[in-house]
C-alpha cells in the first residue's frame, strides 16, 4: 500500500507542476492528439539534434488539456525522453506500452521506466489506458514526422541537415 501511495504522489506532483509544459520554438515537428473517449488532448512539439551516429531528443514541449493521468503521463514522458537518442527513447516508449497493455500483470522495470512506473495501476483500468498513453503516442508521432523531414532534407541536399 505504501508503494501505491508513493505512485499516486508522483502522478499528482507531475499534474500540479508539469515539466516541459508550454509550447517552445524552434521545433522539428508538431502534432495534436485527442482521446475521443474522454476528450483529453495534447499538442506536442519535438526537436531533434545530432548526437553522433543518430539523432537525439533535444526538446519536447506541449500543451495538454484533460485528466490528471494524461497530463502527468505527458510530463513524465517528456522529462524521461529529453537527452536520449531516438533509439533509446523508442525502447522506453515500447516498455511503457507493454506496461499499459499488461492489465496490471507486468512487473515494471524501474531502471527503464523511472517515474513512469507510477502508472502501473492505470493498466488495470482499460478506460484510463488511453489517457496514460496520449502524450506518449503524440511524442512517437511527432518524432516519426521529424525523422521523416530529416530524411527528406538529406535526400534533397545529399547531406545531413
Amino acid at each position: 500500500m505504501q508503494l501505491e501511495s508513493m505512485y499516486q504522489e508522483i502522478i499528482l506532483e507531475h499534474y500540479r507542476r508539469p515539466l516541459h509544459a508550454g509550447l517552445r520554438e524552434p521545433f522539428d515537428a508538431e502534432v495534436q492528439h485527442i482521446n475521443p473517449t474522454c476528450g483529453d488532448e495534447v499538442r506536442l512539439r519535438v526537436t531533434l539534434k545530432d548526437a553522433g551516429a543518430e539523432p537525439a531528443i533535444a526538446d519536447i514541449s506541449y500543451e495538454a488539456l484533460g485528466c490528471s493521468i494524461s497530463q502527468a503521463s505527458t510530463s513524465v514522458m517528456a522529462d524521461m525522453m529529453i537527452g536520449r537518442s531516438v533509439t533509446e527513447a523508442m525502447a522506453v516508449s515500447d516498455e511503457f506500452l507493454r506496461l499499459m497493455q499488461s492489465r496490471g500483470e507486468a512487473e515494471p522495470d524501474e531502471a527503464v521506466l523511472g517515474d513512469a512506473v507510477a502508472f502501473e495501476g492505470v493498466s488495470r483500468y482499460p478506460a484510463r489506458i488511453k489517457c496514460a498513453l496520449l502524450g506518449w503516442m503524440a511524442w512517437k508521432d511527432a518524432t516519426a514526422r521529424a525523422l521523416h523531414e530529416r530524411s527528406a532534407d538529406e535526400a534533397n541536399t545529399g547531406e545531413r541537415a
